[in-house]
Parts: C-alpha cells; sequence; structure tokens
C-alpha cells in the first residue's frame, strides 16, 4: 500500500466484493481514529460505527484508511479521492459537511455522492457539524455506489436522528431511468462563473439537451445566503461538537502544566490547526456574543428550505458546476476562501438533500470542473439511475 494516501491498513487483506477506503474519523474497531487532529491523537476506535459494520456484513473490505483534513472540515490533506483514481480502492468513504466527497470526486474525474440527510447512520462517526454532516462517498462507477448504499442504508435504532419515513430502496439495483425529466438552471447562473467555468458549463448544458432533457430557468434564492448561513451555524455547531476534546479523557494532553486549568487551556491550544482555530473561535463568538446571528441563521435556513422545496416542485432536478476554478478546494487557506471553494456544494449540505457529481460532462480544455445535480429529499435511487444513464460509457472522466 501507498503510505502517502493511506495512513493505515491491514497487514493482510482478506477477500471480498469491493475494496473500501474510509477516513480516520469513521470508526473502525481497532484502527486509529484521529479525525486529522492533534486533538484526538493516538485514539483507537472500540468498535465499529454503524456504517462500517454494516459494509463488512456486504462482504466489502476495508482496505485502508485515507488521510483526512482536520475533524473531516474541507479537502487540504485529504486523500480519498487519490486512493479511487489511483485503483486502491473501488469506493472511499469521505465525511461530507459542505460537498468534500463530491467536490474531492470531481478533483479525481470520478463520480461521487451525498445521499439525503438522515437516511444513513452517523452512530461512530466523529463529526464536526451535525446537522449538515453525512457519509459521502466517491466511487470508480455509479454502481459501486448504488452498492455500498444497499448496505448502508438501513434503520438503526441506536441513531435518533435516522428519519421517521421509510428509507429509500437500493437493493433492486440501478432503476430505469425515465428521460422525460426537467433540470432547473438558477437564472443569470453563468454570471458567477469564469470564462473556463462558463465553457464548461456551456458544455454541460448541451449534453443535458442532447440526451432528451428539457433545461428550465429557475429562481434560486441568492447564492452568498446559502454559504452565509452555512458559515453561522457550522461554526457554531463545530464549536459545541469540538469542546469535549479538552485532554482530560483522551486525545492530546499538553505536558509540563502547573494545574488543571492550565492544561486544559494549553491542550486546546495544542490540539488544533490554524483554520480549525479559526473555525471555532469564530462558532464560540455566535454562541456566547451574538447568539441573536445564530438565530436568524436558523431562521434563514428554515426559509431555504422551503423555497428550494418549492423549486424542486416544479423542476426534477437542480444542476450546475461542482467545483470552481479558483480557490482550489486542497489549498485553501482560510475560512472565506474555503466557503467559495465549495460555493456550489453547499446548498445540498445545508438543507440535506441528495447530491451527485458527475464527470467528463462538464469540463474545459485540462480541467474537469463536474456536474453537480441536487433532487428533493429521499430521490436517491432515481438520482443513482440519472449519473448511471448520464455518466459517460467512453472517454469520460477528467480531462487532467
Amino acid at each position: 500500500m501507498n503510505s502517502t494516501i493511506f495512513s493505515f491498513y491491514p497487514p493482510e487483506e482478506k477477500p471480498g466484493s469491493l475494496r473500501v477506503a474510509i477516513q480516520p474519523n469513521m470508526s473502525c474497531e481497532g484502527w486509529p481514529s484521529n479525525a486529522g487532529s492533534n486533538a484526538l491523537e493516538n485514539y483507537t476506535a472500540l468498535e465499529d460505527a454503524t456504517v462500517i459494520r454494516l459494509v463488512k456484513k456486504a462482504d466489502a473490505r476495508i482496505v485502508g484508511s485515507v488521510h483526512m483534513s482536520e475533524l473531516g472540515f474541507g479537502l487540504v490533506g485529504d486523500t480519498g479521492g487519490q486512493a479511487v483514481r489511483e485503483n486502491l480502492a473501488d469506493v472511499a468513504l469521505i465525511t461530507d459537511n459542505m460537498g468534500e466527497a463530491r467536490v474531492a470526486a470531481a478533483v479525481s474525474g470520478l463520480p461521487g455522492f451525498k445521499p439525503s440527510c438522515a437516511i444513513v447512520s452517523r452512530l461512530g462517526l466523529i463529526g464536526l457539524i451535525p446537522s449538515m454532516e453525512s457519509w459521502g462517498m466517491v466511487g470508480r462507477k455509479i454502481p459501486n455506489i448504488n452498492s455500498i448504499m444497499a448496505a448502508v442504508c438501513v434503520n438503526d435504532g441506536q441513531d435518533f436522528s435516522m428519519t421517521g419515513e421509510t428509507l429509500p430502496d437500493f437493493n433492486k439495483g440501478l432503476l430505469q431511468f425515465k428521460q422525460s425529466a426537467t433540470i432547473g438552471v438558477a437564472e443569470k447562473y453563468e454570471n458567477r462563473l469564469t470564462n473556463s467555468e462558463r465553457s464548461a458549463w456551456k458544455r454541460a448544458v448541451v449534453m443535458m439537451e442532447n440526451a432528451g432533457f428539457q433545461i428550465e430557468t429557475i429562481k434560486m434564492p441568492e447564492a452568498k445566503l446559502f454559504a452565509q448561513v452555512h458559515n453561522v451555524i457550522g461554526a457554531v455547531e463545530a464549536s459545541s461538537s469540538a469542546g469535549k476534546y479538552d485532554g482530560v479523557r483522551y486525545g492530546h494532553r499538553a505536558a509540563g502544566t502547573a494545574n488543571w486549568n492550565e492544561m486544559y487551556l494549553k491542550s486546546r491550544g495544542e490540539a488544533f490547526g490554524t483554520l480549525m482555530k479559526a473555525y471555532l473561535f469564530q462558532g464560540a463568538y455566535f454562541q456566547f456574543e451574538n447568539f441573536a446571528a445564530f438565530e436568524n441563521a436558523c431562521r434563514v435556513r428554515g426559509s431555504l428550505v422551503d423555497e428550494i422545496n418549492h423549486v424542486l416542485s416544479k423542476v426534477d432536478w437542480i444542476a450546475s458546476l461542482t467545483t470552481r476554478e479558483k480557490p482550489h478546494a486542497y489549498k485553501t487557506a482560510g475560512i472565506s476562501e474555503h466557503y467559495e471553494a465549495f460555493a456550489f456544494t453547499i446548498p445540498a449540505s445545508l438543507m440535506g438533500l441528495p447530491a451527485i457529481q458527475l464527470p467528463g460532462i462538464a469540463w474545459d480544455e485540462n480541467v474537469d470542473f463536474g456536474l453537480h445535480i441536487t433532487g428533493s429529499p429521499l430521490s436517491d435511487p432515481e438520482m443513482l439511475a440519472l449519473a448511471a444513464y448520464l455518466e459517460p460509457k467512453k472517454g469520460g472522466g477528467s480531462k487532467k
């Protein structure tokens, strides 16, 4: 195995149908689970997360733990997409807080998927933003992703955040896709794009029209609202989630301190990287100094959900690019750059909607920006059928 991609892998590989790579924030019994952070240094999972248990039960083979960004926030240092691209795994499970799995797939020229909120158990996932995170995945092919979803989309009585509705059924295999569908495109969407992005987008629109889809212009809420609301709510939830990393029960504990208070402060200071500290400080500000802004963000989020559900009652799917030309998602330096890199994928995460990224459709010269499709809640099997229909049969993937 390649140590530049895998941080840990079992010494002996057992036979299995699908090879699955995981991140070290996904509890796998006996495996290191530091979630890419000093806050959890030397922590080892005591038991399998529900998803890991179900993947093993489906006779898939977990081939290793990839490197990841700190606590799953962004993609700096993440190697999940690379593991699949280099054929070291058939599927990589990547925590999706704001589009990480889908953008990782786009950069690697692969399909990537984020399921509807609350249809996959988060028990055993070392999370950061509970109301938005999900088990995203990058796969070599759409059928690989469908196989994993068939295994893990199961009611878990230990995760009370799961939906009470009937779960989508992935066990029938990929459905026969109905071509008489409408795809919504945000009004004046092209105005947000660079020249290269615009060229790629025009190519994607032509392809969708040639495939028999009806393209309709739709009125979407102001694009900046999604990022602003995600930023406020996400930071508050992250600050709350990270509060338990205090160096007392587990994880990093600073040495040479005179008392408990000093140990706590120094341990917290050493536990997190610069970007994560900035995010947690921001969350603490909204928690303790400006809680009204957090409450307002929650109200705006509810309004955005209503507006998008109304849009999805008029069209079958919403399309955009997946990733930006700049800033590059693997090289973001600060929170604002971070949010700009995930601008096109944030809405689906904020609203808990299923979303998929497809390669080989929206590209310009040497860059594949990816085609991003968002659907209605619980439309996941139909979305994978759509993806299989659109997935390039020849010559697909990144143009890099």
